[in-house]
């Protein structure tokens, strides 16, 4: 009987192959002789992200993607973390490992251990860890029924995962075992653990800094970057969920279930208002503050916690006045290019540095200034007949991309500047092993916000999102760690506010489209959140910004 073939289309090689039917991804990057130099992590199967374990049965389009693919990154870092999950299984049972989240340009880890992390445990951990890698074994990908999956887990005590899948109402799923111990991702993993080239585990603060290659140079592992604040404010979250006893998903799930959807809600953002209220306070202590400047990330929430801030300054007694940095933007002839020759907007010398200094002196030193105003349809600057004057209890709030950068307030004093740094920092872990990237919560933000009030689709923000993300580590992420105060626009309710709208628009994003491979991706876990009314919202909630029906004017 002669051997059945299928047809793959290869993006790596630009041609179609036949390839016998039945054969996985991983020998059919054997049979091409693909070389990538890092190896597969895995592909994009019809643009879905697989991985290698992944059986062709019908023609399908085929990319094979490495740790330089966002994609494939995440198969890797995944794999580490299954790796590390061993290790401490083996070393210290007793133990619970939490990948907590990513920051320092690693993945930041929480370790439950009595006596507490120390060198020699961060060392142990690190060589069983290279061991288990040296051994090459297999990572074991199995589908089986639900309810086996959460006995499963529930043997194994790892109730986080048996309540994530039994408040997920999958009928079936799948999970992997290495060298015989259950693990759960909802993302896939690599063959086995010889692909894993290149780590470290390293002691930070009061757990583990898991450390991986540079995307952009993937021989050398990322360059630790100095980000103890923003830790700072990952702690004062472990903190508020401590105060919920709310940490995954799961949790979130079940409590929903229990009919505490409304109780969660009122103290989550009774929490972020509470954090506000004293960051006020701080402000109207010190007399010489005069120029509040906000920055962060897309849809991090600047503009509502501005104004939330301004109440709240108001309540001390001071009188805030916004002015905006997108009025002080260089003539159009004058922006600056990109290397593709297109203006670059985002560029800090897109807006005129030297007019904006020379107001806020004039405005710090009590003159009358007339403000401008930037016609975004001319691209020219225009006078405004908008003329301000600082009283004794004015402040300026000043809140863009670019408040935190240096050269904006160069000629500003000091002593009268007081800087804030707002990200939608991940408020819920998916389960202990799962973290949920602080991307994803900000790009559903902008994916519910740029359809309700731009107009653009699904589709059309998901491609615009790698220029915004390059934009924010060139421009905003060097200066975070400059700020006097930062905060976590993040609610622990958001995605469950978020999930059915961004659902409905996800789906939209058609399959042969690039960007339908990460549509699928974050319907895939919204799809483990249980959706709330949003009924119950403030109407001075930060997410109101994303999904309407707010108080403030925007």
């Amino acid at each position: 009987m002669p051997l059945q073939t299928i047809n793959v289309r290869c993006k790596n090689t630009g041609k179609t192959h036949k390839v016998p039917l039945g054969f996985n991804l991983e020998q059919v990057y054997e049979m091409l002789e693909l070389d990538l130099p890092h190896g597969a992590t895995s592909a994009k199967v019809n643009n879905k992200v697989e991985g290698l374990h992944y059986t062709i049965f019908s023609d399908k389009d085929v990319e094979f993607i490495d740790v330089t693919n966002p994609s494939g990154r995440r198969t890797y870092s995944r794999s580490l973390f299954f790796i590390l999950y061993k290790a401490v299984h083996d070393l210290y049972p007793q133990a619970r490992l939490r990948i907590d989240c990513s920051v320092l340009n690693g993945y930041y880890c929480r370790l439950d251990l009595e006596g507490g992390v120390t060198e020699d445990i961060v060392n142990a951990l690190r060589n069983r860890m290279q061991e288990i890698v040296d051994e090459n074994i297999p990572f074991h990908r199995n589908t089986v029924p639900s309810d086996q999956a959460i006995q499963l887990f529930r043997e194994h005590g790892q109730e986080d995962k048996a309540v994530l899948i039994e408040t997920g109402g999958a009928l079936y799923t799948t999970y992997y075992t290495l060298d015989g111990l259950p693990d759960y991702f909802y993302g896939s993993l690599l063959i086995s653990t010889g692909q894993v080239y290149l780590f470290d585990l390293v002691p930070h603060s009061e757990g583990l800094l898991l450390r991986i290659p540079d995307s952009k140079d993937p021989d050398r592992l990322r360059p630790m970057v100095a980000q103890e604040r923003l830790l700072g404010i990952f702690r004062e979250q472990h903190r508020w969920q401590d105060i919920l006893n709310m940490t995954t998903v799961g949790e979130f799930n079940r409590a929903c279930e229990e009919g505490r959807t409304i109780e969660l809600i009122n103290v989550s953002e009774a929490l972020q208002e509470k954090r506000i209220m004293k960051m006020a306070d701080r402000i109207a202590a010190d007399q010489r503050l005069r120029v509040i400047l906000i920055a962060g990330p897309s849809s991090s929430g600047k503009t509502t916690f501005a104004k939330r801030l301004s109440v709240q300054l108001q309540t001390c007694g001071l009188h805030p006045i916004p002015i905006s940095l997108d009025d002080y933007f260089v003539d159009r002839d004058k922006t600056p290019r990109d290397e593709n020759g297109e203006y670059d907007f985002e560029h800090v010398e897109a807006l005129n540095i030297p007019l904006f200094n020379e107001q806020m002196n004039a405005l710090l030193n009590g003159q009358n200034v007339e403000l401008p105003r930037y016609n975004f349809q001319t691209g020219k600057s225009e006078r405004s007949g908008n003329f301000v004057q600082l009283e004794k209890n004015d402040l300026i709030i000043l809140e863009g991309i670019h408040a935190l950068n240096p050269l904006i307030t160069k000629d500003i004093p000091k002593e009268n500047k007081f800087k804030i740094y707002a990200s939608a920092l991940t408020s819920i872990l998916l389960d202990y092993h799962n973290y949920i990237p602080t991307t994803d919560n900000r790009l559903l933000r902008r994916i519910v916000r740029d359809y309700k009030y731009r107009g653009y689709s699904a589709l059309e923000t998901i491609r615009r999102w790698p220029s915004v993300r390059a934009g924010e580590e060139k421009w905003i992420f060097p200066f975070e760690e400059q700020a006097d105060e930062m905060i976590n626009t993040a609610l622990l309710f958001e995605l469950a506010a978020l999930r059915d709208k961004a659902l409905q628009l996800l789906e939209q994003v058609p399959e042969h489209e690039p960007e339908y491979s990460e549509a699928y991706r974050l319907k895939k876990f919204l799809l483990y959140v249980q959706p709330i009314s949003t009924k119950g919202l403030p109407p001075t909630s930060l997410l109101r910004e994303f999904l309407g029906g707010s108080t403030f004017k925007y």
